[in-house]
């Protein structure tokens, strides 16, 4: 074969991996509105750094009529890349080959594409968009997702994962993003469920659809397994792309800073009355926090789950924070089960990854009721509380109002190593709420009073006077300081400039035994 031979042949190659599985299956992508793989690894990174690996890998299984159905690429387009100037791993499904199946082959290139990203340290991002395993070659390819979960476990804590559905993600495939830091989902385009639908109505009788079993809504607002919706492909990988821009590369380093022309000492007055005196009257905390952040912007996760608390991810003087903030206007702001577990999860990601913790809090406790005792409200409660602990990140606590009971002690007291603890003057600190702590207290004096409802009116304005404020809690150092509200902002960048050099540990040990 001569030279010119071989380049053709080599072009020839590439070419049939670029086309993956023909025009007309691209163009049926298309007019679903996907985009191919390739197409989308384009998108999510800096323009002209795609460097694609593996691109000539191909089956091995010569069963079923396979060995005559080669493509190069067999599914998956594996490469790296820039996102925002940063080094960054990505694998994408390939729909159009063999409905993006999982063979040993393309198994193969995601852990390899997966061991690069952990030896040096960058992100990982999975594109997913494919039929589950490939059927032909058996037990291989479910060797292939066993080898897949493996390093998406040793890569927790260590890089950032993230896990976008965009298109079909079913059966054992549903646990890579399940590992993963974050799950992004598409709306009409991408659904994940364990069981499809015709296996669920042959055994259980049931009948549902693909989109209300394991739709873009579905996970995010139901089962939580989601964390963000797009609109449709390029919105996803956008979306991919800002949220990478608040990570670090590795839990060696720190998160990158942004430049902003907010300034560091901006007071705002009209946080001075955003709380109501009235301590049953709503407000919206997503009120405080945008005013407090830079430039206003707070990227939320979890937008549509547990909304009784509200997490995501904001900047202070250009340094990335990850937000824990209980929600007023939902539930009163109650912690339930759905919360705890949506709150945990998001502070030991960024404890893991060196995101400093600002908890605004406004909580009068857990939610009662026998749903959640019999569901399991203690040991699921407990997990925040075993996270916000555990995290050894800088920890800021901002107190606006309620702070009672159990759940005061859960949301990043002084008690489990937060750094600083501010309350505003509308902060009430206590067991409970006044006219629990009255109906208990004083129950014997209420049932002999002449005028019980009198009795109880002053009891309730004498209990709020001596204990639901925050200067009991400052008196003993419980609280650092209490604050005008339009001073959040300054006082927030301050202490996060204090604590920059912050070092904390935990006892040396294998790992804790998180309440599961």
């Amino acid at each position: 074969m001569t030279l010119q031979e071989k380049l053709d042949e080599l072009r020839r190659r590439h070419a049939l991996a670029e086309l993956g599985g023909g025009e007309e299956r691209r163009a049926r992508q298309h007019a679903e509105g996907k985009l191919s793989a390739r197409e989308r690894l384009e998108l999510l990174f800096d323009e002209g750094t795609l460097e694609e690996l593996d691109k000539l890998v191909e089956h091995r299984c010569q069963d079923f009529g396979m060995a005559d159905q080669r493509i190069p690429g067999d599914g998956v387009v594996t490469a790296y890349g820039q996102v925002n100037g940063r080094l960054t791993f990505a694998f994408a499904q390939d729909f159009t080959v063999f409905g993006g199946s999982l063979s040993e082959a393309n198994a193969a290139k995601i852990c390899k594409i997966m061991d690069l990203a952990m030896k040096v340290g960058a992100p990982i991002v999975g594109l997913n968009d494919s039929g589950g395993a490939r059927i032909q070659e058996g037990v291989a390819s479910l060797a292939g997702y066993a080898q897949i979960f493996l390093r998406n476990t040793l890569a927790s804590g260590v890089v950032p994962q993230i896990s976008a559905i965009l298109g079909p993600c079913a059966g054992g495939a549903v646990y890579s993003p399940a590992i993963t830091d974050f799950t992004l989902m598409v709306e009409k385009s991408s659904y994940m469920f364990v069981t499809g639908p015709d296996v669920i109505k042959t055994v259980m009788h049931e009948d549902v659809t693909k989109e209300e079993l394991g739709g873009p809504m579905t996970h995010n607002a139901k089962s939580g397994v989601a964390h963000f919706v797009a609109r449709d492909d390029p919105d996803a990988l956008a979306l991919i792309r800002e949220l990478l821009s608040f990570m670090p590369q590795n839990n060696h380093e720190d998160p990158p800073r942004a430049e902003t022309s907010d300034p560091p000492d901006r007071c705002d007055p009209e946080l001075d009355t955003v709380v109501p005196i009235e301590s049953d009257r709503p407000y919206d905390i997503k009120e405080i926090i945008h005013r407090v952040v830079d430039d206003g912007y707070f990227l939320e996760v979890h937008e549509h789950f547990a909304q009784n608390l509200v997490v995501g991810f904001a900047r202070l003087g250009g340094q990335s924070v990850g937000i824990v903030a209980n929600q007023p206007a939902v539930l009163a702001g109650c912690l339930d089960i759905n919360a705890a577990v949506k709150g945990a999860r998001f502070v030991r990601f960024c404890d893991a990854f060196n995101i400093p913790l600002v908890t605004f809090e406004d909580v009068p406790g857990f939610l009662p009721g026998t749903q959640q005792e019999f569901g399991g409200i203690i040991r699921h409660g407990a997990k925040l509380l075993f996270a916000f602990a555990e995290a050894t990140v800088p920890k800021l606590t901002v107190i606006t109002r309620k702070a009672y009971g159990g759940a005061y002690c859960v949301m990043s007291s002084k008690h489990i190593r937060t750094d600083i603890n501010l309350a505003y003057p509308t902060a009430e600190i206590a067991v409970m709420g006044p006219e629990g702590a009255v109906n208990i207290v004083y129950r014997r004096e209420l049932q002999k009073a002449e005028d019980p409802e009198k009795l109880r009116r002053e009891k309730v304005e004498e209990f709020r006077q001596r204990f639901a404020n925050p200067y009991v809690a400052a008196e003993r150092g419980w609280v650092d300081d209490v604050i005008l509200p339009r001073e959040t902002r300054l006082r927030l960048i301050r202490a996060l400039r204090m604590l920059e050099n912050k070092s904390d540990m935990n006892p040396p040990k294998k790992h804790g035994n998180i309440p599961l």
